[in-house]
C-alpha cells in the first residue's frame, strides 16, 4: 500500500460515496478513464477487488470497505494537521462538515455567514436533511457536528444544549379555533392536519403527544418543506405542528392555536460522536455557535 498515491486514494473514496466512475469523474474535475486508470492501478497495488458490480449497481467489496475506512482517517488527519499548521499561522482554514436538520436551516446559515465572514479561508459543507437522514451520516461518521433537536440514544454522543425549539400548533387566520383561549387538546380529533414526512423529528414528537392523548386527525398532506407547509396552511388545507423558529411575524394569513400541549417543549442541540477529536475549525465554530446563540437568539415568534 505504500506504493499508493494519495490521488488514487481520493478518487477511490469519491467512487465509493457516489457509487459511479462517472459522478466522480465530474466532481472530480477529471474524466472517466482517467478514473477507471487511477482505481486499476490502486485495485492492482492492493492484490484484491475494491468493487463488484451487481446489475447496474457499483458496490464495495470487504477489502473496500476496509479501504474506505483507512481512506477517511487518512484525510482527517491530514486536514487536521492543515488546520493544526494554519492554526499555529494565528488564521483559522480547513473544511467545515456540519449537518443538520431541516428546521435548523431557518438560523444555522445565518451563523454560519457571521463566522465565515471572520474567518474566510474556512470551507464549508453544509448538509440539510431529515432526523433519519442525520442519524445513518452519525453512524458513517460523515460530519463534524450536527445540529438537532432530538440527538438518537443508540449512538454514543456528546450533545451540548443551544437554545430551546418550542413546537407550535400553526393554523389559519380564519380557522375556528384561532382566538380561543386553553383549548382542550380533544378539540383537535379529526381535524384536517398537514404532517411532517417520515423521518421528520417534529412528527415523531407529534404523533406521540397525539398518542399520549388519543388523538386522532386526518392526514390530508405530508411534506417534507416547513415553507410548504406554511403555503398549505394557508390555502386552508388544515393545521399542522411546526417549530417557532419557522415563523415570521409578517405571515399574516397564519396564527398559532391556544391548544392544551403545546407548545411541544424541545431543545436544540449541537452534537458530535463521543470520542472523536474535533477539528481547530469545528472546535472554533462550536465556540462561536455557543456565543451567538447565547448572546443573541434567533427567536422569531408568530403572533397568535
Amino acid at each position: 500500500m505504500i506504493q499508493a498515491t494519495l490521488h488514487q486514494l481520493r478518487v477511490f473514496q469519491t467512487v465509493a460515496s457516489h457509487g459511479s466512475f462517472t459522478k466522480a469523474a465530474e466532481e472530480l474535475f477529471i474524466t472517466q478513464p482517467t478514473v477507471s486508470s487511477q482505481m486499476k492501478q490502486l485495485t492492482q497495488t492492493v492484490g484484491m477487488p475494491l468493487f463488484e458490480q451487481i446489475g447496474k449497481q457499483l458496490h464495495l467489496t470487504d477489502v473496500g470497505r476496509e479501504l474506505l475506512a483507512t481512506c477517511q482517517e487518512v484525510f482527517e488527519q491530514l486536514d487536521r494537521f492543515e488546520m493544526i499548521v494554519a492554526d499555529i499561522k494565528g488564521t483559522k482554514q480547513g473544511r467545515l462538515r456540519l449537518a443538520v436538520v431541516t428546521t435548523a436551516k431557518y438560523f444555522v446559515p445565518r451563523i454560519l455567514g457571521y463566522f465565515c465572514q471572520e474567518h474566510p479561508l474556512v470551507d464549508v459543507a453544509l448538509e440539510v436533511t431529515n432526523h433519519q437522514n442525520i442519524t445513518r451520516r452519525m453512524w458513517e461518521n460523515q460530519d463534524d457536528l450536527y445540529i438537532l433537536s432530538q440527538p438518537p440514544e443508540d449512538i454514543l454522543l456528546c450533545n451540548e444544549y443551544l437554545m430551546d425549539n418550542p413546537l407550535v400548533l400553526v393554523a389559519n387566520k380564519n380557522h375556528p379555533l384561532a382566538g380561543k383561549r386553553n383549548i382542550p387538546i380533544k378539540s383537535l380529533n379529526n381535524e384536517a392536519f398537514i404532517m411532517r414526512e417520515k423521518g421528520s423529528g417534529t412528527r415523531q414528537a407529534v404523533q406521540q403527544l397525539f398518542g399520549k392523548h388519543k388523538v386522532a386527525v386526518k392526514v390530508r398532506l405530508e411534506l417534507g418543506s416547513n415553507e410548504a407547509i406554511k403555503q398549505a396552511i394557508a390555502g386552508g388545507l388544515g393545521i399542522s405542528v411546526l417549530s417557532e423558529h419557522t415563523l415570521y411575524s409578517q405571515e399574516l394569513e397564519l396564527t398559532t392555536l391556544d391548544v392544551k400541549g403545546f407548545p411541544i417543549q424541545r431543545k436544540w442541540y449541537v452534537s458530535y460522536l463521543e470520542g472523536k477529536q474535533l477539528s481547530v475549525v469545528a472546535q472554533a465554530f462550536l465556540e462561536y455557535l455557543h456565543e451567538h446563540t447565547q448572546k443573541n437568539g434567533v427567536t422569531s415568534r408568530l403572533a397568535s
